[in-house]
């Protein structure tokens, strides 16, 4: 009875790996079938996050375009390629918006800056970080106002040489018991902008695209 209920061939190395092989390829199946399932709502999802952050830091007023649709790549300080988000009137951009990043107390600190087409500061949202709540997540708008500071600045305004916290001679205030975190927005900030004006021709010239003229005359 006992070799019935467990029969010789199943002590066997190679029926083993077969059976552990064949719930690896039904596990992996089901896996790709749920990622194929879920995969559009994912992106949908993303989406709707991305454009939420992009109308916090880009007035609905200065553009009548859909911003996830009109795009820029161009290469970030870093050597990285950037997405930068340009709203356009017609099709004369209006304010651009694109990521900062800078390394902060627990971890990377993301930012969504959008500046208009002078380099003036339209917004500043928070888009993931990882530092101390309490202390650290005051960057978050919806913990403190601290952020909003920005709006209205530009580089020059205050000069290069402020842009920084009051702890090291800036013009911005450091929250108590947490400097990292602030210093590391402001200088994502101020490298947004510096970058802005290295790259502003580019970013900021109309969206009509020129189309080769035929040659001879036409009459």
């Amino acid at each position: 009875m006992t070799a019935v209920l467990n029969p010789s061939y199943r002590q066997r190395i190679g029926y083993q790996a077969g059976l552990l092989g064949g719930f690896a390829m039904v596990a992996a199946a089901l896996l790709t079938m749920g990622n194929i399932a879920t995969h559009e709502a994912i992106a949908e999802r993303h989406a709707e996050d991305l454009r939420a952050s992009l109308t916090q830091v880009i007035p609905a007023d200065l553009h009548n375009n859909d911003l996830l649709a009109a795009t820029l790549e161009l290469t970030g300080p870093d050597g990285t390629p950037r997405t930068v988000y340009r709203a356009l009137q017609g099709l004369e951009v209006q304010a651009v918006a694109f990521r900062v990043s800078e390394p902060g107390y627990s971890g990377p600190i993301e930012l969504m800056l959008g500046l208009d087409a002078s380099g003036r500061i339209l917004g500043v949202r928070v888009l993931s970080h990882t530092e101390t709540p309490g202390l650290g997540d005051k960057i978050e708008v919806a913990r403190d106002d601290w952020i909003l500071a920005f709006n209205g600045l530009t580089l020059g305004d205050p000069p290069p040489e402020r842009w920084a916290v009051k702890k090291d001679g800036g013009d911005f205030d450091q929250f108590s018991g947490a400097t990292i975190t602030p210093r590391a927005v402001v200088k994502a900030i101020s490298g947004g902008l510096q970058w802005f004006a290295d790259q502003r021709a580019a970013l900021t010239t109309s969206a009509v695209i020129q189309q080769e003229q035929p040659h001879g005359n036409s009459n």
